[in-house]
């Protein structure tokens, strides 16, 4: 007779697991500490670092085909902790948007992550930028869109100092052309920044 066991440590079932629990306590987080304080405010409501956690989860894991799923749940997770934390109510529409964002961008960053520490050649720069870009984009947003120079200040400073800490990396990896990490992050960034503007916050507004 077959015996059902539990998953082990380290299986997908549980990195899987892990990710969503992780997701929900960050969209529970945004919630509950919007309006406390500057810093924590900033530090949970932030696109950028929604995204960034699942880079860094992709980086944690051991296949690329888990990191991309692993973005992709973390992202829905964080979406539904943040909701049924807040109440959906007349939301539903924006709750809709904002999670096939995040399935949109979950999985990118999964794999940049996963590509960065794990891929081969030209790849791991490319994947770096994909990281980088989430919050050079934000601070272009913060300034260009809402006007928050000072903020954005701040994201674009970050920003500029996660490329070139990705590229000395990259770069000390044995990655030959590492420097396109910092080439292709603005490029990115520009990117990211106008889907926000042209679909993201279109999409959002229509609700």
């Amino acid at each position: 007779m077959t015996t059902l066991t539990a998953p082990r440590r380290g299986t997908p079932a549980v990195t899987l697991a892990a990710v969503t629990a992780f997701g929900l306590l960050l969209g529970w987080a945004t919630y509950t500490f919007h309006g406390t304080t500057p810093l924590l405010e900033r530090a949970t409501n932030s696109v950028s670092t929604w995204i960034v956690w699942t880079a860094l989860a992709g980086a944690l894991v051991r296949t690329r085909w888990l990191a991309v799923w692993s973005g992709g749940l973390m992202m829905l997770a964080t979406c539904a902790g943040y909701y049924l934390t807040a109440g959906v109510g007349d939301t539903l529409g924006t709750a809709v948007v904002w999670s096939a964002a995040g399935l949109a961008g979950g999985p990118l960053l999964g794999w940049g992550g996963w590509t960065v520490r794990h891929g081969q050649g030209d790849a791991r720069a490319a994947a770096g930028a994909a990281v980088t870009m989430v919050v050079l984009g934000e601070g272009l947003w913060l300034g260009l869109t809402l006007h928050y120079w000072g903020e954005a200040a701040v994201y674009l400073a970050v920003g500029a100092l996660l490329t070139a800490g990705l590229s000395w990396y990259l770069a000390h990896a044995g990655v030959r052309r590492w420097w396109l990490c910092a080439v292709l992050a603005p490029l990115f960034a520009g990117a990211f920044y106008l889907a926000e503007f042209f679909v993201l916050d279109r999409l959002i507004g229509a609700f």
